[in-house]
């Protein structure tokens, strides 16, 4: 029997789900990093949601999602006053 998408049951596996949350953010992060070199395509569209998704898994990328906020919010409190 052949499956055209995965059956509703598949994601309820743990390790299945975290799996498919990596190699999505994993995908998107190599995206962005080809939409940055390429003038084609703008890669920061994909680069962000992928470090998002990654930040749940990996801690190095929750510190510089973390980074990246305190000094956007710094800019915004600059921009405000």
């Amino acid at each position: 029997m052949i499956y055209t998408s995965l059956p509703p049951d598949t994601l309820k596996i743990p390790h299945l789900r975290k799996t498919l949350r990596i190699l999505s953010g994993l995908g998107l992060v190599l995206l962005g990093i080809i939409g940055l070199i390429m003038p084609i395509m703008p890669g920061w569209v994909f680069l962000i949601p992928g470090l998002v998704i990654l930040a749940d898994h990996f801690p190095p990328v929750r510190r510089l999602l973390d980074w990246a906020k305190g000094i956007y919010e710094k800019q915004k409190e600059k921009n405000a006053g």
